[in-house]
Parts: structure tokens; sequence; C-alpha cells
């Protein structure tokens, strides 16, 4: 069964950084998979920040433009999100998710636990 773990989440001041990682275990076409970041905040829905797929091209929410960069390391089976200039926003779960198929369209299949992240201000 396949299994994502997220790691790097915690408490950093606004302005500060952090680097997410999503470890994808018993997941052979990682390497050429749809994977994304998700958020949820209390109270909110689950959003969608950052995705990359298979060919390596990446899209991000507008709230996230020129702040997050999400990467992936196919020799680790490990996905990323560097996270910069941090707002009290950007307060929440960050769930990593990945999908069976190259293109980044379309519902998830595999769903982390998630890492909490909280910028204070």
């Amino acid at each position: 069964q396949v299994q994502l773990v997220e790691s790097g989440g915690g408490s950093v001041q606004a302005g500060g950084s952090l680097r997410l990682s999503c470890a994808a275990s018993r997941f052979s076409y990682a390497p050429y998979a749809c994977m994304g970041w998700f958020r949820q905040a209390p109270g909110t829905e689950r959003e969608l920040v950052a995705s990359i797929d298979g060919d390596g091209y990446t899209r991000y929410t507008d709230f996230v433009k020129g702040r997050f960069t999400i990467s992936k390391d196919n020799a680790r089976n490990t996905l990323y999100l560097q996270m910069n200039s941090l707002k009290p926003e950007d307060t929440g779960m960050y769930i990593c998710a990945a999908r069976l198929g190259g293109y980044c369209s379309g519902g998830y299949d595999y769903w982390g636990q998630g890492t909490q992240v909280t910028v204070s201000s």
C-alpha cells in the first residue's frame, strides 16, 4: 500500500522559512506521478497550494506564488515544498497527495496525514 509521510512542519515567525518533505514509499510510479501539497486550516476546506506533474511542470495558487517552491527528488521518491516569507495566513495542516497519472488534472488517489505549520505575527 502506498504511503506518503510528511515532515518539516513547525512554528515560525512571520517572514521565516520552512521546508516540508513528503516521502513516498511502496509507490514505484512516484517519479512519473502528479504530486501536490494541500493546506487545510481550521474551519476551512482543504485547498491545493502547489502541484508538480510527471514532466516537472509546476502550478501554484496565487497566494503563494513567488514565495513557495515545489520540487521532487525522483531518486529519493520525495516531494518538497520550500516556503519562504511565511505569513500568518499560511498557517494550517499541509498534506501531501499523489495521483495515478502524470498530469495534474482530476482527483488525487493517495494522501498523507499532514504536517502542521504555524506562523505567528
